[in-house]
């Protein structure tokens, strides 16, 4: 006799940490879920409520994600369906990127946290203001709803609408992450990107790359609910260290916490309200040193290139202090992922 058609799996989710993992992204590989057919048509609930899921295919890998809340050192079960196709809804996207050619080449994503963009080659020929930069530019926003297409839209993002702006001027420094190679006590770095595909487009996950000729491929990926980036680059000169910046600003502080493999400064928003930061943190196993040149902040670390990349604004994370304990608990998170069992 054949057995009976498995139409639900159970995914238990374990935190081993002391606080609660909010908006954290669950994964699981499409070689666990086989029972169910297609990702595309695997719904996710959390008791009777359904959750927004998204199916990823990247570098040949299939899995399934979707997020939960998971208490402290505790566990969480989903319930995980075969029925029809998901649909998503406009509501439930929560991260964006494209390239806007309207804009000189940007490249340009967000989540309903954080927004950046970085520049691409029309900007280096602008006659107005001509700038050859592989910098990381920041925008603040103090709405979790998706901006950049009606900032872009209606052209003065530059002050603050209400919502927020860009108040950050990255220029030629690496702005708040951009990369160089460090050769002989010099930072080397590349022209603006000239290429860019988009590998996962929401509503939860957003992978991107960039393509610098001659010297990096640079892979983001941004999760909803988060206020950090996952930053990779792939350097065609692979060897030696590479180095990760944070432009200087004046009444600017800066915290090391080497042991933890995080920097961050902290201080005013230049033509707008309050403070902000920008916050890098790497494997502290990786970093070779800690240094700085005439604009930037620079940790000096050894390939491969990995390392997260997050800003705030005290407008929405409140004080300092609470956003050192999140970039705390975030370096904790990345050392303890979110254990799952499908049962």
């Amino acid at each position: 006799m054949l057995p009976a058609l498995l139409l639900a799996l159970v995914a238990v989710v374990h935190n081993d940490l002391p606080f609660a993992r909010q908006h954290e992204t669950v994964e699981i590989p499409a070689s666990q879920l086989g029972a169910l057919g297609d990702l595309n048509s695997i719904h996710v609930f959390d008791g009777e409520r359904e959750l927004v899921a998204q199916t990823l295919d990247i570098d040949g890998k299939r899995s399934l994600i979707f997020q939960g809340e998971v208490p402290a050192n505790g566990t969480r079960s989903f319930e995980l369906r075969a029925g029809s196709p998901r649909k998503v809804r406009k509501e439930d996207v929560r991260v964006y990127g494209r390239f806007v050619r309207e804009r000189f080449d940007d490249f340009a994503w967000e989540n309903d946290r954080v927004a950046h963009r970085m520049y691409g080659p029309a900007l280096e020929t602008w006659q107005k203001e001509p700038l050859t930069s592989s910098a990381v530019d920041v925008w603040l926003k103090r709405t979790p709803r998706l901006v950049i297409n009606d900032w872009y839209m209606v052209d003065d993002y530059h002050h603050d609408n209400g919502e927020g702006g860009d108040f950050y001027s990255a220029g030629a420094s690496r702005g708040c992450g951009g990369v160089g190679l460090w050769r002989d006590g010099h930072l080397l770095v590349s022209k603006n990107f000239r290429n860019s595909r988009v590998l996962a487009a929401g509503p939860i996950r957003l992978v991107f790359e960039l393509d610098y000729p001659g010297f990096e491929t640079k892979r983001v990926t941004l999760d909803a609910g988060q206020n950090f980036n996952r930053f990779e680059s792939r350097f065609v000169d692979g060897s030696g260290a590479y180095a990760a910046g944070i432009k200087k600003f004046a009444n600017s502080g800066v915290r090391v916490e080497r042991a933890a493999g995080s920097i961050r400064t902290w201080g005013p928003v230049v033509g707008g309200k309050g403070n902000f930061t920008c916050t890098l943190v790497f494997d502290p196993a990786s970093i070779a040193d800690i240094t700085e040149d005439s604009v930037n902040h620079l940790v000096l670390a050894r390939t491969p290139a990995v390392y997260y990349v997050g800003t705030a604004w005290d407008e929405v994370v409140g004080s300092v202090a609470a956003w050192d304990k999140y970039v705390d608990e975030w370096t904790q998170r990345i050392n303890s992922p979110l254990r799952v069992e499908v049962k």
